[in-house]
């Protein structure tokens, strides 16, 4: 059976999207020329070393739209936004890169990272090797890999490639069959969607459905639907290290002071 078969509307649309346009930019730009873009890029930073702190880990996501709401963010700065979230205590930073349905872009990537220190994670819909080198040669410290949109092969061909250029990816799953894949692969860094890519739909249930079966010696990382801090504290009692939150933020008038409510709640009365 083909992987990319029921996996959902939403993302075989993206996907069949994103196939064509990788297509394309294969042909303009070989990955001989990405190899040497590596070369010149700077140091990987440790994504994984920056969700292993004892904290609350918060993976803040530079997302300027998405399929579900449409626009979330315009005008969209992504440089200052890194600088201000990165003040605020993220441990690190997601970057959407798909510009068709989330209007994201490499740029932004790149752009924001100058302005941090933090590592950066590509989000974006990976499933080739030279988007593999394209993410690196874009300064990417780490990457986006989901099991819905991958075969076996594939996950641990990808999984291997990260590991030699120095970058650990983010393995992201739904359901617990996608979590065995996961776990078969390799996979060292665990990210629960709660969010069902078929309907869209957000249940925060999913993570703690799924933390059980990751195991000790893995990072995990609850996705999506993330809207406080008695959501954060109740996930890492039960065993998330990190937290992906991107609409949230966004959606706000001020992220770096949402980022910092998420952290340290308010004092009541004050």
């Amino acid at each position: 059976m083909n992987a990319h078969t029921n996996t959902g509307t939403v993302l075989d649309r993206i996907l069949e999207a994103r196939r064509a346009e990788v297509d394309h930019r294969k042909r303009v730009l070989p990955e001989t020329a990405l190899k040497y873009g590596v070369k010149a890029a700077p140091p990987v930073r440790d994504f994984a070393a920056a969700l292993s702190r004892d904290a609350i880990n918060v993976i803040a996501e530079l997302k300027p739209a998405s399929p579900s709401r449409g626009i979330i963010r315009d005008p969209f700065d992504a440089p200052a936004l890194g600088k201000s979230l990165e003040a605020s205590g993220a441990a690190a930073l997601s970057v959407l890169t798909e510009g068709e349905f989330f209007r994201g872009s490499l740029k932004n990537l790149r752009d924001a990272r100058k302005e941090i220190a933090l590592p950066v994670l590509r989000k974006d819909f990976i499933f080739d090797p030279w988007q593999v080198w394209e993410s690196r040669a874009n300064d990417a410290d780490s990457f986006l890999l989901i099991v819905a949109a991958l075969s076996g092969e594939q996950l641990r061909d990808l999984l291997g490639l990260g590991r030699e250029l120095g970058m650990e990816p983010l393995v992201e799953v739904h359901t617990h069959e996608e979590l065995d894949r996961a776990m078969a692969a390799g996979a060292r860094i665990v990210g629960v969607n709660n969010r069902d890519l078929k309907t869209l739909s957000v249940r925060l249930e999913t993570s703690y459905e799924l933390i059980e079966q990751i195991p000790e010696d893995c990072l995990a990382v609850a996705e999506s639907g993330l809207r406080s801090h008695d959501d954060l504290k109740k996930l890492r009692a039960a065993g998330f290290d990190a937290f992906l939150i991107g609409e949230h933020l966004m959606l706000a008038p001020d992220p770096a002071a949402a980022l910092r409510t998420l952290l340290v709640p308010p004092t009541p009365g004050r």
